[in-house]
């Protein structure tokens, strides 16, 4: 589990090894998470797994909870023809891009006019879990760049899968962390910079959630 400090720095929160990734494992976490200190997060970015939306809203109910649009995108393009995939990528940028909610829906309604019959699925992924892809239309770009993907957690696990590829049995899960911990040590080292323009992003953080930051600054 990766965050972002009210500081404007990535930092790793949590190293856990588990048999199997459910909503359950995930209310662990979330719940470890709170109980070592961490009282409130303006939102979160996940993937699709059934239930987080649910474990999430159970440890941190103020939260936005945003869907990885990255992962929507993945999720459609697998149901579009190869010849077609360049062309629906390019119009598929004016939903994600769009200045607002409602300029996105629009966009996205045009899309369906132009994709809809050839490939419906790749359109009702949006549709179906359009509640959850759409949190980050209210914030401005500065905003929308950190909460928008998970890219930031999967660059620190393709760091992990480096150093276990070499090595396919571990004797505990225990021997595993300290591992995982030993490789985070080294990647986070390099984590020195701020995100860009963060002076600006804690300014409109703070005018959109005033004290459940301020007073942790």
């Amino acid at each position: 589990m990766l965050g972002v400090t009210a500081e404007g720095y990535k930092e790793t929160l949590s190293i856990t090894v588990g048999a199997n990734e459910t909503s359950k494992f995930w209310l662990g976490m979330l719940n470890d998470l709170h109980n070592r200190g961490v009282k409130d997060v303006l939102f979160f970015c996940v993937d699709g797994l059934p239930g987080f939306k649910e474990a999430i809203q159970a440890v941190f109910p103020k939260a936005e909870i945003q869907r990885c649009v990255i992962h929507m995108l993945r999720n459609s393009f697998k149901y579009i023809s190869y010849k077609d995939l360049k062309k629906f990528a390019t119009d598929f940028k004016a939903v994600y891009n769009a200045p607002n909610e409602a300029a996105a829906l629009s966009e996205l309604e045009s899309l369906k006019e132009t994709w809809g019959k050839k490939y419906p699925y790749a359109i009702s992924n949006w549709e179906n879990n359009w509640e959850d892809v759409s949190p980050f239309f209210q914030f401005p770009d500065d905003i929308r760049r950190i909460m928008y993907t998970t890219n930031i957690i999967e660059g620190l696990n393709r760091q992990y899968r480096k150093v276990t590829k070499k090595k396919s049995v571990f004797p505990s899960d225990t021997s595993l962390e300290k591992m995982l911990y030993l490789a985070s040590q080294n990647v986070t080292r390099k984590w020195t910079q701020r995100y860009w323009n963060w002076d600006q992003v804690l300014n409109q953080l703070i005018v959109l959630y005033g004290e459940r930051l301020t007073e942790y600054l």
